[in-house]
């Protein structure tokens, strides 16, 4: 986190795409070990349902796996078939592990995409923000990295933090009102908590 995140170029089943065109606006940037596999076909269907959310927030989404153009396109029609769901986003393919491997999804050695459950939040800078690895058993939460997308978001605007299990709207860290409390030679972090409007 906080490096620059490596750009590069793929076919997606909506073109060529090139990471670096995604400057400027947030970026959800996640993968998966296989397509048509029960844990991730689950995940696209709540990101394809939570798309709108995140566009309203500036936050584009961008999937990733080893297998073929062919098997993604495949794939989200079937997916858009049996929900009825469209898939608003576009879904890179990476063959060789070239891209996996240089985000760290993959360690040089390995021969097989089954580690590749990885997400990243990318900032309008280009900045990693914030990484997240499952196993493949362990479908992740799309609200979390909603949650997650929100609470950068506030605090890059805000001098603030936010506490445990924020959620918009509720109290976070005044970050300028912190004070330092070194009575008898211990020195405790004393923060106070205040309501702040939310974004607009």
């Amino acid at each position: 986190m906080g490096d620059p995140a490596p750009d590069f170029s793929c076919r997606s089943t909506r073109g060529e795409i090139r990471l670096s065109e995604f400057r400027g606006r947030w970026l959800v940037f996640f993968s998966h070990p296989a397509d048509f596999t029960p844990v991730c076909t689950s995940e696209f269907v709540a990101f394809a349902k939570a798309a709108g959310d995140f566009d309203a927030m500036g936050c584009e989404l961008l999937g990733l796996s080893v297998d073929s153009l062919f098997s993604h396109l495949a794939w989200i029609r079937a997916i858009e078939e049996r929900f009825a769901l469209k898939v608003p986003f576009a879904l890179c393919e990476d063959p060789s592990m070239a891209v996996a491997r240089a985000y760290g999804m993959l360690d040089a050695a390995s021969g097989s995409s089954a580690t590749v459950r990885g997400l990243y939040v990318i900032d309008p800078a280009g900045t990693v923000r914030m990484a997240s690895f499952y196993p493949m058993s362990t479908g992740r939460s799309v609200a979390e990295v909603l949650r997650t997308v929100q609470a950068l978001q506030l605090s890059d605007a805000r001098a603030i933090a936010t506490p445990e299990g924020w959620q918009p709207g509720d109290a976070v860290i005044d970050l300028a009102d912190m004070t330092r409390d070194d009575d008898a030679g211990v020195s405790n972090w004393l923060y106070r908590t205040r309501m702040l409007e939310a974004l607009p």
